[in-house]
Order: C-alpha cells, then structure tokens, then sequence
C-alpha cells in the first residue's frame, strides 16, 4: 500500500514520526482521512479519536485540538494531547470525567463553563478510546 511521511507533534513528545498509510482525524468540520497523495490540505483539529495505520496496523489514540496540514504527501498533526489507548489510564480519565462534571455543575460564567465543557470532551474522548468503542 502507498504510503505517506506522518508526523504527530505535542507539546511534550512526538507520539508517531514515519511512514503511515492511513490517517483518520476528527477536524471542527467532521473527521478526514487521510491518504496517500492527498490533495493538500489545512484543518482545525478537535476533541476526539484520531486513528494511524503503519505497517498495516492500526493504533487509536485521543487526540485534542490545535491543526492538521497536508503539503506534498507530507502530514503534520500538531495536537495539545494525544495518547494512544494503550497510554490512557483509564482511572484517571474517569476522575476527570467527574471533576468535569462537577465544575460544569458549579460554574457560574461563560469563560469557566467552558473551560468545564473542554475538560469533560477531553475525558470522555479519553474513556472511549481507553475502552475500545470505534
């Protein structure tokens, strides 16, 4: 299969540098995926799932926000957080669900509910990835 150079960067590391097949990202329009010689290409990326396939394997991760470019069968996926399921624990991710909900609860103005409501995008992105769900 024709393959395409990927390179994921956060803030802390680079989670996936190499050759990959396949990209599927959630953008603020929906999710895109990515192939082989795709057309050149800028998006905001959002709260969610983004999937990499190399070597004919798929990993999922949970991804959050920042952009997505495509020039010349070159990909950047610049991201605030991205872990691959295997990374996420699951414990923590489920706290955070619940302190999220809490300060949604309790939040009195616009700038803190959505703080609250990333918060909470975040973590339920994370528990789904964590447990598998597609």
């Amino acid at each position: 299969m024709n393959t395409f150079h990927l390179e994921v960067v956060a803030p802390d590391r680079t989670p996936f540098c190499g050759e990959a097949e396949r990209l599927l990202v959630k953008t603020t329009e929906g999710y895109i995926e990515i192939l082989s010689n795709h057309t050149d290409y800028l998006a905001t990326i959002d709260t969610g799932k983004a999937k990499i396939t190399a070597d004919g394997k798929a990993r999922v991760a949970s991804v959050s926000g920042c952009f997505l470019s495509v020039k010349k069968n070159n990909v950047k996926l610049v991201v605030n957080t991205f872990e691959f399921a295997d990374e996420i624990d699951l414990e923590r991710a489920l706290l955070a669900k619940e302190k999220a909900e809490q300060l949604l609860k309790e939040s009195a103005d616009k700038e803190h509910t959505a703080k609250a409501q990333a918060k909470l995008m975040r973590a339920l992105a994370r528990i789904s990835v964590a447990r598998g769900k597609k």
